[in-house]
């Protein structure tokens, strides 16, 4: 079961701290979320990619330049990391309008090339693609199979709903099992998978939902607060990373009234207070 990547959420900092309550879930590897392929990027300036971690890490890059994701996959392969991502997937429009994320399904020849380069630095079996089944329709990435199979990647990640559903509506699994026939590498399913799924899993909310329903829930957001307050400068940001992480939970019936009070929060303290309810 691998970890999905959940932007604002799944962070290292998140990582670290439940590494325990990950290990007991399953979980054995974890995509990081996208990181912005640029010529630029240093991966020993990547809060991300700083290591200490228990679980295997895969570095997800999200662009549409294959010069700059070469850069990037060498200075993090240079770094120790085995494997990489690509990100094809990211519904959110301003994303896909500018051709990166899902916005790469509209344009296969600058996908096929950013595959290219990513089995080429990392090596076969060792670069993976998350993308969505379509943009508009679900039968979008099956078309694109025959050329996405010409790659030696070492799986497919799919979510199972169109990029324009966003997180809404149900998963077309009919779509995603079509996918599956038709690829020669690994598929992975994601999309409202449960923690009790069976088989190649991508599981990011149900893990973060299932936290909140803990016992101990409001301990762990206190783990969560004193860990990230070693790490980022100031309450502020601190603040910003736990409304983040107990909006998964507010549509629970024991954190609708605490969410009422911890969405308005200014302080941590007061979010504190509004956790333990």
């Amino acid at each position: 079961m691998i970890l999905a990547p959940l932007r604002g959420v799944t962070v290292r900092c998140f990582r670290r701290t439940f590494a325990d309550e990950l290990a007991e879930a399953g979980f054995d590897e974890a995509v990081t979320p996208f990181i912005t392929a640029t010529g630029e990027y240093d991966p020993l300036r990547d809060r991300e990619l700083r290591g200490g971690e228990t679980i295997k890490v895969t570095p997800q890059f999200i662009g549409k330049d294959p010069v700059a994701l070469r850069r990037c996959l060498e200075r993090v392969k240079s770094a120790g990391y085995s494997t990489a991502d690509l990100n094809a997937g990211c519904p959110f429009p301003m994303v896909r309008r500018k051709g990166r994320g899902s916005g790469l399904l509209r344009t296969p020849d600058v996908l096929a090339r950013m595959l290219e380069t990513g089995c080429e630095v990392m090596g076969e079996g060792a670069f993976s693609l998350k993308t969505r089944l379509g943009v508009d329709r679900a039968d979008e990435l099956l078309a694109l199979m025959p050329a996405i199979n010409a790659f030696p990647l070492r799986f497919l990640a799919v979510h199972a709903r169109t990029a324009r559903q966003m997180y809404e509506g149900g998963c077309d699994l009919a779509a995603f099992r079509a996918v599956e026939a038709a690829a020669k590498m690994p598929v992975v399913y994601n999309g409202d998978a449960p923690l009790s799924a069976k088989g190649r899993v991508m599981v990011g909310r149900a893990f973060v939902r299932a936290l909140g329903e803990r016992d101990d829930a409001d301990g762990l957001v206190g783990r969560y607060v004193e860990a990230s307050r070693e790490e980022l400068c100031g309450d502020r940001p601190v603040l910003g990373r736990m409304k983040e992480l107990v909006a998964y939970w507010k549509d629970s019936p024991r954190w609708r009234r605490r969410w009422s009070s911890v969405k308005v929060a200014r302080t941590v303290d007061e979010l504190l207070r509004a956790v333990a309810y």
